[in-house]
């Protein structure tokens, strides 16, 4: 596929974990791409230290709350933009449990602003940073481990609502547009870091994520990990079961959907979407991940065991074969080899971007 040279990828939420390292990898491949962030739970160093892996310093990054109509026009009139990949907004499943408006107003309210200056400045292509979480409990149907994208919807949490709420729009914004093509990624858990060791995962707080919490208590920044619930009927350990996927090989199938959206078009009157599972289709216990870890980086983590976590599941396994087949993308990286970049990232930076203890 021709990369297009005179037109950028605009990247929503591009300072962050999965953003960084997916404009990392969109400028290797030869994209130009315009960031925008409101650095609400990212930094301007992960930007900062991409233009300095790539060697390309005029990597554009903006402070734009997509909510901000006017602020998000002006990028689409500054930038020739083709493209737009959309991962902005609040992602912790537990804390919308508990934050739920700020949730539906962040996330819902920010992808109808970006989607209708997208549609202002003719923009075809889109393609949305999903979740595994849209599924819920895939446990309450037969036969649905692993989770192909044909299983039922049904959100546990009002994070997962968010996300296939937006899902939804954008069935019917493709629906009314026939010029527009949207890519649905449902990412099952991303984990590990940049090779380099220069960026990776950098929670604000407390991490709401099993590795980045697991390296913070390595490094001693946090006393002792813990697990939330070992009484899950159907895990080998009570654990709950998720599918890691290395962040590289996520980042990569967000070219993978580029690739697909330039090769299709919609048809009868209607624009094109598509839902692909981002996932290796092997799950691991999170006890299983911790021994991982421990193993990768010869540390023992402490952890006590805990009460389960509001709005959590038994098991998100992904079944990718939709993925292996129509966008040629595939997991390539381990669990052993997230765990051993993740420590680089931590032993290197152990404060995160900032540097500095909290």
């Amino acid at each position: 596929m021709a990369i297009p040279t005179d037109s950028y990828v605009l990247v929503a939420g591009g300072a962050g974990y999965i953003g960084s390292h997916t404009v990392l990898e969109l400028v290797n491949a030869g994209y130009k791409v315009v960031v925008v962030d409101n650095f609400c739970n990212s930094s301007e160093e992960s930007i900062i230290r991409v233009r300095q892996i790539t060697n390309t310093p005029d990597i554009p990054l903006i402070n734009v709350d997509l909510r901000d109509a006017a602020g998000l026009d002006k990028v689409f009139t500054d930038y020739n933009v083709k493209s737009v990949i959309h991962f902005a907004g609040l992602k912790a499943v537990g804390e919308s449990t508990k934050i739920p408006l700020e949730y539906y107003d962040a996330n819902v309210g920010g992808a109808i602003t970006l989607l209708k200056s997208m549609a202002k400045h003719g923009v075809p292509e889109f393609v949305f940073s999903s979740s595994a979480t849209v599924y819920g409990d895939a446990t309450r149907f037969p036969n649905m481990i692993p989770i192909p994208e044909e299983c039922p919807t049904g959100p546990t949490s009002p994070y997962g609502h968010t996300k296939l709420i937006i899902e939804e729009i954008l069935e019917d914004a493709a629906a009314a547009d026939p010029n527009l093509k949207v890519a649905v990624l449902r990412y099952f858990n991303p984990i590990g870091a940049h090779p380099s060791g220069r960026i990776g995962e950098d929670p604000r707080g407390i991490p709401n994520n099993l590795l980045p919490f697991v390296a913070q208590v390595a490094v001693g920044r946090r006393p002792k990990l813990q697990v939330f619930g070992d009484d899950y009927e159907g895990s080998p350990d009570g654990t709950p079961i998720r599918d890691y996927i290395h962040v590289v090989d996520l980042a990569k199938g967000h070219l993978a959907a580029l690739a697909k959206l330039d090769s299709v078009n919609g048809e009868n009157g209607e624009g094109f979407l598509r839902a692909w599972n981002l996932g290796s289709g092997k799950g691991s216990t999170v006890l299983q991940i911790i021994s991982a870890f421990e193993k990768a980086t010869n540390q023992k983590i402490p952890f006590d065991i805990v009460g389960r976590r509001k709005g959590d599941v038994l098991d998100l396994t992904a079944k990718p074969d939709r993925a292996n087949t129509e966008l040629k993308w595939k997991v390539e990286l381990s669990v052993e080899d997230a765990c051993r970049d993740l420590w680089k990232w931590t032993t290197e930076n152990p404060w995160g971007y900032d540097g500095k203890p909290e």
